[in-house]
């Protein structure tokens, strides 16, 4: 240790040093502990060795082809070269991964074409081997099609357009089976028109709900027992069934004059009939608005039952009631009961 020298400065010994050089001291630097200093004494030494020099990060491989310049990255996967997955070959011969895009476009593609494959078969669009023949799907397609489309037997049967999915299911039931149905029994022919009358300022859907009402009310439209109602029996059933008065009073006139119509013609179903030619009208309509609310055929018919007496037949009413008894088939030429109808026809 050097020696200091002491001086006195007001009276008092003051130590000072040596020179003028003050010895500087780092108070913040600290040396850190040794990792053997929190060992045990009993804990055996372990020589570590150092660790290897860490290699700089190579540059990825530039494409001397391509005039920018631009460096190509491999990705993880491909750099690692013993992992082997699955590939798939295509037709031209290259080879694609099984969950890239050109393979999950190429089963979209081939579903579509499957779908399209299976609509022309349905529609009978060709005649010939490919489209009648068996269409085989492969089974990674079977999901697809269920969650694409419907099957072809669960389609909804296009009918005409006035049918609607919110129509009555006992409008459908009519239209599927009675309307357009060539009708050829005198009792049903008399049925028709008188629920034609009845619809006249109301709908189709309410009336057929009162069929069987209207039934009981007018004797199974026997014209023989409608025709012989009193003044009683015609207030009594506008009361017990709630018909306007005019309307029984129209269906027991009808049914007086088609007694005479029998008399004279052997059958209404042969009076009837007589003004189509005993041959139903088949016409070739696209949609319900060209259907026409009157023909000339309906003005004749309507004339002449107005001639002979009968109430509530007016062309609209007469036309409507030739839809009804089949003797003009206005189904649309979507729908499929348009051809069902045609072969029900046959010649008196």
């Amino acid at each position: 240790m050097e020696e200091q020298t002491v001086a006195q400065i007001n009276g008092r010994p003051v130590l000072q040093p040596n020179c003028n050089r003050l010895e500087r001291r780092n108070s913040l630097k600290k040396t850190a502990p040794s990792p053997m200093a929190f060992l045990s004494p009993n804990t055996p030494r372990v020589k570590l060795s150092p660790s290897p020099p860490i290699s700089p990060k190579p540059k990825s491989p530039v494409d001397r082809n391509d005039p920018m310049g631009i460096q190509k990255v491999s990705s993880p996967a491909s750099a690692d070269k013993s992992i082997k997955r699955p590939v798939k070959a295509t037709g031209n011969g290259s080879i694609e991964a099984p969950g890239s895009i050109a393979a999950a476009r190429r089963v979209e593609v081939a579903n579509l074409q499957v779908l399209r494959k299976m609509r022309i078969a349905h529609y009978g669009r060709r005649t010939n081997k490919s489209a009648n023949s068996e269409i085989k799907v492969a089974p990674e397609t079977v999901e697809f099609l269920a969650l694409a489309t419907p099957s072809i037997t669960a389609r909804r049967v296009k009918r005409c357009n006035f049918v609607t999915p919110n129509s009555d299911p006992i409008y459908v039931a009519y239209h599927d089976e009675e309307w357009g149905v060539p009708v050829h029994d005198d009792k049903l022919l008399f049925e028709l028109l008188v629920l034609t009358a009845v619809q006249v300022g109301s709908d189709w859907t309410s009336v057929l709900k009162r069929r069987e009402h209207l039934r009981n009310a007018f004797s199974g439209f026997d014209a023989a027992v409608v025709a012989k109602f009193s003044e009683r029996r015609i207030t009594s059933t506008t009361s017990d069934y709630g018909i306007e008065l005019n309307q029984v009073r129209g269906a027991v006139e009808n049914a007086k004059q088609i007694i005479k119509i029998i008399e004279e013609y052997g059958s209404f179903d042969k009076y009837v009939w007589r003004f189509v030619n005993f041959k139903p009208i088949s016409t070739q309509y696209k949609t319900c608005q060209k259907i026409p609310v009157r023909t000339s055929k309906s003005e004749a018919m309507s004339k002449d039952l107005v001639k002979r007496g009968f109430r509530f037949v007016g062309p609209a009413v007469t036309h409507s009631f030739m839809q009804a008894a089949g003797l003009t088939n206005d189904h649309l030429i979507s729908c499929p009961r348009r051809l069902q109808c045609m072969p029900l026809a046959h010649n008196l």
